[in-house]
């Protein structure tokens, strides 16, 4: 009997892993001949040591490496072999690998070099978002959503769009450059310059100005509507803000919030 497309697909990427000269490549730490080692031990337990020193080196303090895109094909490999909730881990480097703007080593475009595995991870990340697990779970929801945006190219918004899990953007005024708060907890959606708001009510707060989804052109009635019919009312509740306006607490001039952030990173 001959073998599936999908079993010659999955010996391929295992050959390539392995045929791959990885002294030539490098990662943070120096030349990258452990990378493969630690690709095939690493499990989808979040917990798992693996992660962490995979993205130490692929990944570190935003940065990547040759090596970095040399992964792209096992990190898929291996969210294809998982289950939706288990291909988070592989799912969340890869993208942080495909969003970032600071390479370290021979620049390149990842959507030129490898557009085949951004696909098919965008594909497999869009799987996972219909896990019935995530209704339960808006932190990985909006994880995820962000890796999606990372794989479809939408600048900025797959390494910022996770902060809305945090409920706070801290952005710089762009016109006296002073540092904000944009806050996004429920019931309390607004600017302030105390940055220890969370342990004590601001002494001086402004209201933000949420954009209308319904009227909007970009991201935002995109992300809203999906976060609505995915059964994450409370997500789509703070998107408006994300991507609304805000008045600068020191010198009162009013902002586009989703420009700040960009503007920051």
């Amino acid at each position: 009997m001959s073998s599936s497309p999908m079993a010659h697909l999955e010996i391929g990427l295992c050959l390539d892993l392995h045929m791959t000269d990885w002294s030539q490549l490098h990662h943070a730490y120096g030349t990258a001949e452990d990378i493969p080692a630690l690709l095939d031990a690493v499990g989808p337990d979040p917990r798992d040591p693996g992660w962490d020193a995979l993205a130490s080196r692929l990944y570190h303090q935003g940065g990547v490496y040759s090596a970095s895109y040399a992964a792209l094909p096992e990190l898929a490999e291996k969210a294809r072999q998982w289950s939706l909730a288990e291909r988070r881990m592989p799912l969340y480097l890869a993208g942080q690998i495909v969003a970032s703007r600071d390479i370290r080593d021979e620049v390149v475009d990842p959507f030129v070099t490898h557009a085949a595995d951004i696909a098919e991870l965008l594909a497999l990340t869009e799987e996972a978002l219909g896990d019935p697990a995530l209704v339960d779970d808006s932190l990985n929801y909006v994880q995820l959503l962000s890796t999606l945006l990372s794989f479809e190219g939408v600048e900025g918004w797959g390494e910022h769009l996770d902060q809305v899990n945090g409920e706070e953007y801290e952005v710089p005024c762009p016109a006296c450059f002073s540092e904000n708060f944009i806050v996004l907890g429920e019931g309390c959606r607004y600017s302030t310059a105390d940055e220890m708001y969370f342990k004590r009510p601001p002494a001086h707060t402004i209201p933000l100005q949420p954009q209308d989804p319904t009227t909007a052109d970009g991201l935002l009635p995109r992300l809203h509507t999906r976060a609505l019919s995915d059964g994450h009312p409370e997500v789509a509740g703070k998107l408006p803000y994300v991507f609304g306006h805000a008045h600068c607490v020191h010198c009162g001039e009013l902002f586009s919030v989703p420009e700040a952030i960009l503007a920051r990173c």
